[in-house]
């Protein structure tokens, strides 16, 4: 599974009681992390990132959306920051590996899902955008809640792409989309003149001449009697951090006004900060990989690694499921050998080497094996949708080869189990007294690897037995393991 941030925007940044009951429906779901929550009551708004895996992710934003329509009202909403929804934007950004394809197809899944519970009208904007002028969010949003309120209707430019063209009494619109990492930046002038952060706004914003890849806007704050200028740096790569903010202190300085202080809202990536490090210190051949926390790392394994694994397992997706469970406690149960191999007194006795090296290469075996079954699985989904839409006997074959893959791979993890449960106890009577317990246990997960790896063969040898295939040579190996 691919992992993404979202990044939900909610239409509340003063009701401490709302926000806890919108961000509790995300803590502790499976596959999702809870990495920051960001409110602001001159903006009126919540900015909420979450990290995980796809399905997940859409999982938990649709329940906090479902607290946040029954909570949030616009005809009663007031703040400075823009707005057109209760749930105001939401944004899926891969991560890692996870492609923008991908994270398309949750934006357009999670919008699908949100008119057809909640019945809120959605817009799909950056790089979901289906229409041009959606790919800016400004221009979606242009009119705010009201304007839209009025226009949707009667303005075939202003229809959703999901849903009918009405907002929802209360909750409004939504806009859902894909995009890179962003970085939300403000900056707060030495004034309280709106008047000048609006025209510093327009000086650094690209769609009026700026800079390439910045949005920008001017607020008043009147809590702090200060006038902001609110960027958001939708690539900084493109254009880096400090780049926007000395363009803000330039123009800043034409009407005799300086930069008090800045802030970062969410998360950022730390590339970022380093560039700005880089440019500030004068730093022209410095070596980011001489930075001590990524060392560090580094030095280190995976703290999360097993984590994330569980937490992939637990979550409401069909994969990774039982064949991949029993492929990862293969690898434990490999491992846990290793340990007890090791131990043993190899003075001129080459059996308990050879065994080490069998279980090491098992145990990387295995690992390969807990998303082979994964994707094995996920293949006779394509398969089978393939067969469904476009019938005939090369799509019926396609899909009946890849039952058999997804039977063969678990086969693979019971027949590697059964093999490293024999290397186990052919060493029993070599094992020391203290490694005993370390021995059972090892043999135990090798025995729960295979029996959990055959149940996932058998279910496909059933599949298989229905669509008239050969599963003699399969229903062999079964029995023979078993």
């Amino acid at each position: 599974m691919n992992w993404f941030e979202c990044v939900p925007n909610f239409s509340e940044g003063r009701d401490e009681t709302k926000i806890a009951l919108i961000v509790a429906e995300a803590q502790d779901r499976p596959g999702v992390a809870l990495v920051d929550v960001e409110q602001n009551a001159d903006h009126n708004r919540c900015v909420v990132t979450l990290v995980g895996e796809g399905p997940a992710l859409v999982d938990a934003v649709l329940r906090m959306m479902r607290v946040a329509t029954t909570l949030i009202d616009l005809t009663n909403h007031q703040g400075e920051h823009p707005r057109m929804g209760a749930t105001d934007v939401v944004p899926f950004v891969p991560l890692g590996d996870a492609t923008t394809e991908q994270a398309i197809d949750l934006a357009v899944g999670l919008g699908t899902r949100v008119w057809e519970e909640l019945q809120i009208p959605v817009y799909l904007y950056g790089q979901a955008a289906r229409l041009p002028e959606r790919q800016d969010l400004a221009r979606v949003r242009a009119g705010q809640f009201e304007g839209i309120r009025d226009a949707i209707g009667t303005d075939p430019a202003r229809h959703p792409d999901i849903g009918e063209p009405r907002v929802h009494p209360t909750a409004g619109v939504v806009a859902v989309g894909a995009r890179p990492v962003l970085i939300a930046y403000n900056a707060y002038l030495t004034t309280p003149d709106v008047a000048v952060a609006k025209r510093v706004a327009s000086a650094v914003r690209g769609r009026d001449g700026g800079l390439a890849e910045v949005k920008a806007l001017g607020f008043d704050i009147r809590e702090r009697q200060r006038a902001q200028v609110s960027i958001n740096l939708t690539d900084y790569r493109r254009t880096p951090i400090h780049r926007a903010v000395e363009a803000v202190r330039r123009e800043a300085a034409r009407f005799g006004v300086g930069v008090e202080e800045t802030e970062i809202v969410g998360l950022v990536p730390e590339d970022a900060l380093f560039d700005a490090a880089e440019y500030y210190l004068q730093l022209n051949s410095f070596d980011r990989s001489a930075v001590l926390e990524r060392k560090v790392r580094g030095a280190q394994p995976s703290a999360e690694s097993f984590s994330d694994f569980t937490a992939r397992l637990a979550a409401r997706a069909p994969t990774p499921g039982g064949g991949s469970a029993a492929a990862a406690t293969g690898a434990l149960g490999a491992a846990l050998g290793e340990m007890v191999t090791a131990y043993l007194d190899v003075a001129d006795d080459l059996v308990p080497a050879a065994a080490w090296e069998r279980l090491t290469a098992a145990r990387s075996r295995f690992l390969g094996l807990v998303e082979q079954d994964a994707q094995a699985y996920a293949d006779t989904v394509v398969a089978r949708r393939a067969a469904k839409s476009q019938p005939g006997p090369e799509a019926e074959q396609a899909w009946t080869a890849a039952i058999r893959y997804a039977a063969e791979v678990p086969l693979d993890t019971a027949r590697l189990a059964w093999t490293c449960a024999r290397e186990l106890r052919e060493l029993a009577d070599r094992v020391r007294p203290f490694m005993k317990s370390d021995w059972t246990t090892a043999l135990a997960l090798l025995n729960a690897a295979r029996d959990g790896a055959l149940a996932n063969v058998v279910i496909n040898v059933d599949d298989l037995r229905e669509r008239g295939a050969d599963t003699a040579d399969l229903e062999a190996a079964v029995r023979e393991l078993g």
